[in-house]
């Protein structure tokens, strides 16, 4: 099953002065096995904030090889079914993360992460972890 790799992942093993080598272990197992996805926001939030244009001409090349699913109205759609159902639950979450899960459910995917509110998600919502230790 492909995996589609959380914000907070690639930047502990690409955006750190001293990456996780295990994380980064994880990812290049994964990308070995040609199992890594990657949609617009994640690659849009790892390269906002960073200052230094060598830094991010280093990170942007680093992601260049990872082909962005496309989105579609029914992306947006299911992410905004998923934040009203959570609500409901009174779990907030921000539009991106909703976003993951909506992509991660309707292409049958798994999220790579070691984000805590993922887990709250999971629990109300379709999707399917990988954790941090995949």
């Amino acid at each position: 099953m492909k995996v589609l790799v959380d914000t907070c992942i690639w930047s502990k093993v690409l955006r750190r002065k001293s990456p996780d080598d295990r994380l980064a272990g994880v990812i290049e197992d994964l990308i070995r096995d040609g199992r890594v996805v990657l949609i617009g926001p994640i690659r849009q939030e790892l390269l906002s904030g960073v200052p230094n244009p060598a830094q991010f001409k280093k990170l942007q090349e680093a992601l260049a090889p990872f082909e962005d699913i496309g989105l579609t109205t029914e992306h947006f759609v299911q992410a905004a079914r998923f934040s009203s159902r959570c609500r409901k639950k009174g779990i907030q979450g921000s539009t991106t993360d909703f976003l993951i899960c909506a992509v991660a459910h309707l292409e049958h995917l798994q999220i790579l992460t070691d984000d805590g509110d993922f887990l709250r998600y999971a629990q109300h919502l379709p999707v399917q972890l990988a954790g941090a230790k995949a």
